[in-house]
């Protein structure tokens, strides 16, 4: 009776302090996404709204088609170190969420004793088999706020994991076509170097044939050959390090990675961006972070209701001898109630929630900027995307016009009607835009790469 009453007795406090907003579920705050996305081209600077089916939804392997890239991704998603730790989060977050549940039930505790005692050639033995049983009645949402904290971290987990999916695919793609971009530019070099060296051997040729050529002529074309030889050096090392970087993200020792050619790659050219708040359901980042937000919520709560009594239930169910007085032992049964409503805890308690609350803001802060640095991100990933396939396009022509500048220069020395200077600065213009149209191909495809990530495509 006297436990009954006291339950009621809660009851009726929390009723007359109005904790409601102890048992409050989250809502998603206020957020503004209007003009997230900077157009390319447009000069009005706001990204029309378009489709928000297409681009964003497609799963890796609709955009990255390449079977030998293929391979590399499914490699490092089954052996990625990161992503594996990322799993294993997952599973610690599962088993936080099973014991938040199982807190709402009882505890049992079994805890023999057995006492022997002699006293004037009297021995008297005595026993106790009791298992104890504690509750902890949470009436003002302590216990309910923690759990759904736990389901809040379990989903923050969950995503945490597919951003690191999405990024380990984006990286792995990145890195595979940074290495054809190396192996067209090596090509080129080649080329390159076999042109040099030709011109080097024609300006021997024109020495010894005319009089009075200048030596300094052989002098230009030997060190440009050597600087065409330089730059193959330092290319061949870049395709190392950039092996030995995938191979890392593979989860493998460094290796020699087996490739296509860039001129093969086929990706996505129309893209549908969608509108701000699509970033909300497919960045697992952002929804990462709303998460630990919702989290942060409901230890506020927690926090609040560490203000009000804390009711425990425990009941004991024991067979003794009751010290030695009953042989055999009999059932021993008890139950007992207790309220513990805090008054003054060296401003712990307050200390607590002020804390928790901050945390909430802290969190408050980081989804916001979250979602600011996704659309800064899908703007610049298409910025680079329009710029370089731009680029791409001129460079086109003016590589036309310098493989002829090279032709002519080379025919008129043999005329005397241009010099060695002539003929050495149109090769080193025509291999520097070649190898900056190379770049740009390249940059147009990490674009497409950087777009599915912003996008989060690999939350599928």
């Amino acid at each position: 009776m006297k436990i009954r009453n006291m339950i009621l007795g809660s009851l009726a406090i929390l009723s007359l302090t109005g904790c409601k907003s102890l048992y409050g579920k989250y809502e998603r705050p206020d957020v503004n996404t209007s003009g997230l996305f900077r157009d390319s081209v447009s000069l009005t600077d706001t990204l029309a709204v378009r489709d928000t089916s297409n681009f964003a939804n497609l799963p890796w392997r609709e955009v990255f088609t390449d079977p030998q890239l293929q391979d590399l991704i499914q490699k490092a998603l089954n052996n990625n170190p990161d992503l594996l730790n990322a799993a294993l989060n997952v599973s610690m977050a599962e088993q936080q969420l099973k014991m938040a549940k199982l807190a709402f039930l009882p505890q049992l505790v079994f805890s023999p004793q057995g006492t022997i005692t002699r006293f004037n050639d009297n021995t008297t033995k005595s026993y106790t088999l009791p298992v104890t049983a504690s509750w902890n009645a949470s009436l003002f949402g302590g216990l309910t706020s923690a759990k759904r904290a736990a389901q809040a971290q379990l989903i923050q987990m969950k995503d945490y994991k597919v951003s690191v999916q999405t990024s380990l695919v984006s990286g792995v793609a990145n890195l595979y076509y940074t290495l054809l971009m190396l192996d067209r530019q090596v090509e080129l070099i080649n080329d390159m170097e076999g042109l040099t060296k030709k011109t080097w051997d024609q300006m021997v040729a024109l020495k010894d044939s005319r009089m009075g050529y200048r030596s300094t002529s052989i002098e230009a074309a030997e060190s440009n050959y050597y600087s065409v030889l330089t730059k193959k050096a330092d290319l061949n090392r870049q395709v190392r390090e950039t092996e030995n970087t995938l191979s890392l993200l593979l989860g493998e020792a460094a290796q020699t990675i087996s490739r296509g050619k860039l001129a093969d790659q086929k990706l996505p050219e129309n893209f549908s961006t969608g509108v701000g708040i699509q970033l909300l359901r497919n960045r697992a980042d952002v929804h990462a972070n709303e998460m630990a937000l919702a989290a942060c919520f409901y230890n506020v709560n927690e926090a609040r209701s560490n203000f009000y009594p804390n009711i425990n239930i425990t009941g004991t169910g024991a067979f003794s001898n009751g010290s030695g007085l009953v042989n055999p032992g009999k059932l021993l049964l008890s139950a007992v109630g207790s309220l513990t409503q805090p008054i003054f805890m060296q401003g712990k308690l307050i200390a607590g929630l002020r804390v928790a609350e901050a945390k909430y803001q802290q969190a408050f802060n980081t989804w916001q900027n979250s979602i600011l640095t996704a659309g800064s991100e899908v703007s610049n990933a298409l910025v680079l995307y329009n710029t370089s396939a731009h680029k791409s396009a001129i460079e086109t022509k003016q590589i036309e016009v310098l493989k002829k500048n090279v032709e002519d220069t080379h025919e008129l020395l043999n005329m005397a009607g241009s010099t060695y200077l002539e003929v050495i600065t149109a090769e080193s213009n025509l291999l520097n835009v070649q190898l900056a149209q190379v770049a740009d191909d390249f940059y147009k495809m990490q674009a497409v790469v950087n777009l599915y990530q912003a996008l989060g495509g690999g939350a599928k």
